[in-house]
């Protein structure tokens, strides 16, 4: 037997060992910051270190050594404690659709050049009561006109918005053509 594996079996091993226990428990608690999570790191690390002993290449790094263990147990710790999920509780389909997605986008894009349309100061008060959602007397001070017009320019525009999209049509690709009910003879 060489000089480190007599070492490793030694009494003077086991001391350091137990010596250690104290800096490997302030070690852990400082990473876990509860007591009996750091008791069961240490313990682990001890009987990891005891089994293993014969790993040990310098007993002068027994210290680092140790340390090493002991954030290997801190890792495994972690890796117990991932929560997991079960396979069949994931729902594997998605609402948005690249179809719908692009529905979207269509509609996004014929509102604003609808509202793009609108004359300036109906343009102003519709943004700024159905997209920014201010008050009207906001929007009265923020245009400098009375509550009245804001609100009779709000209506116009509204009106004439909604007028805008009908005229326009459904959007070819904003959904899908409607199949007529057929009747089946016999």
């Amino acid at each position: 037997m060489n000089l480190l594996t007599l070492f490793c079996r030694s009494r003077e091993f086991r001391e350091r060992l137990g010596v250690s226990r104290e800096r490997l428990y302030r070690l852990a608690y400082a990473w876990s910051h509860d007591p009996h999570l750091s008791d069961d790191l240490v313990q682990e690390a001890m009987a990891k270190a005891l089994k293993n002993a014969g790993q040990l290449r310098n007993p002068k790094a027994m210290n680092t050594w140790l340390f090493s263990i002991l954030a290997n147990c801190w890792r495994d710790h972690f890796r117990r404690a991932r929560p997991t999920v079960n396979v069949d509780d994931i729902v594997y389909c998605h609402e948005d659709t690249p179809e719908r997605e692009h529905g979207q986008h269509e509609i996004v894009t014929r509102v604003r050049a609808a509202v793009g349309q609108l004359p300036l100061a109906q343009r102003q008060v519709l943004t700024l009561v159905d997209l920014e959602g201010l008050s009207y007397i906001e929007v009265a001070e923020i245009v400098d006109c009375p509550i009245g017009t804001v609100m009779s320019r709000l209506s116009r525009a509204r009106r004439a918005l909604k007028q805008h999209l009908l005229d326009l049509g459904p959007a070819e690709s904003a959904s899908p053509p409607k199949l007529k009910s057929v009747r089946l003879v016999r």
